[in-house]
């Protein structure tokens, strides 16, 4: 793993923000270490401070340096794909989940085997969430469930079903003692984790809801949706303060949106959010206008999975034609999305 063949790549597109100019074909040289993965990478999530931890179909999580491409750790233990991955604050254990049902602790510097399990679920688990204190861990499957867990004793806490609920995805709100859930039902919503209710949910979009995020401050949440053909597959911004409906969408991919992660402010002038697609783009948008400020094609990656940001100007994008692209936001005179690497 890490070994580096560094080439000129001729699959990456760059467009302007308006969609005009594209400019294809040898845009600079794309670092190509050894795959993290044998097979499609179904997630990926940040560590700090140049780590990240990795899920795929090859049933494998790692854990990679995404400066140098090279492998750090690899976790065996799930008997089918995994289908998302996640950190614990300021520690060393990571989190997976599975199309086998269950959930896994993995220690960074521990054994080779799971620290901790969480079966239970009765279908395969797609969504994972920490707490801000590292102490419970939140899970949603599409058996309609979402529970509830003592990260310690891998001791279940509580669990709700709620019919048609089908989890596409969870997200911990930093520093609250709220979890926020994406469902193939449409909606969003919000769970008090202290009781394990539903808190609030938001007006139901026109399409499943595949993916969601919280800014950091607590202030903001994104949902992506489902898509194709340019009807749906947009982004919305919606507002956990006031609880409202929607604050602004962001419309430009032209089928499903997997993946929408806040950016940390950075080389964009302004606060920005970042989503990516199965039509193989990101885009990376203004989070206030809805402006879309950069978009890069990742041709030959096939339908992109999940979204990462490791710092101000670094997101990891997982792909389903083998690998982990490392993009970097940069603002020259325009701000621009390049592909820097893959592993």
């Amino acid at each position: 793993m890490g070994t580096l063949q560094s080439k000129i790549s001729f699959h990456t597109s760059r467009y302007r923000a308006d969609g005009s100019g594209e400019e294809t074909g040898p845009v600079g040289a794309v670092q190509r270490h050894s795959p993290a993965h044998a097979d499609a990478v179904t997630a990926v999530a940040a560590l700090q401070p140049d780590l990240c931890v990795s899920g795929g179909r090859d049933k494998t999580v790692a854990v990679c340096s995404w400066r140098s491409g090279a492998a750090l750790r690899r976790f065996l233990g799930h008997e089918r794909e995994v289908t998302k991955v996640t950190s614990a604050p300021d520690s060393n254990r990571v989190f997976s989940a599975s199309r086998d049902r269950t959930v896994m602790m993995w220690e960074l510097h521990g054994m080779a085997g799971p620290r901790q399990r969480f079966p239970g679920h009765g279908l395969v688990v797609t969504g994972l969430a920490v707490s801000p204190d590292a102490s419970q861990l939140c899970t949603g499957s599409r058996d309609n469930t979402v529970c509830k867990w003592d990260i310690e004793t891998g001791e279940c806490l509580g669990r709700a079903a709620i019919s048609r609920n089908l989890v596409t995805h969870l997200c911990w709100v930093p520093g609250e003692p709220y979890v926020l859930q994406t469902s193939e039902d449409k909606t969003v919503r919000l769970w008090d984790s202290r009781e394990l209710q539903v808190a609030h949910t938001f007006p139901a979009k026109q399409h499943i809801q595949t993916c969601c995020d919280v800014s950091q401050d607590g202030r903001y949440c994104l949902s992506s949706s489902s898509g194709s053909s340019g009807e749906g597959a947009e982004a919305t911004l919606w507002d956990l303060r006031q609880m409202r409906g929607r604050v602004r969408e962001y419309i430009g991919h032209f089928q499903t949106t997997t993946s929408c992660v806040f950016l940390p402010r950075g080389p964009a002038p302004t606060p920005s959010i970042a989503t990516a697609s199965c039509d193989s783009t990101v885009k990376v948008w203004d989070r206030d206008t809805g402006a879309c400020l950069a978009t890069l094609c990742l041709e030959g990656a096939g339908a992109l999975s999940s979204l990462a940001a490791c710092d101000s100007s670094t997101l990891l994008c997982a792909s389903s034609n083998p690998g982990i692209h490392v993009l970097r936001l940069s603002d020259h005179t325009d701000l621009a999305l390049e592909e820097v690497a893959v592993f």
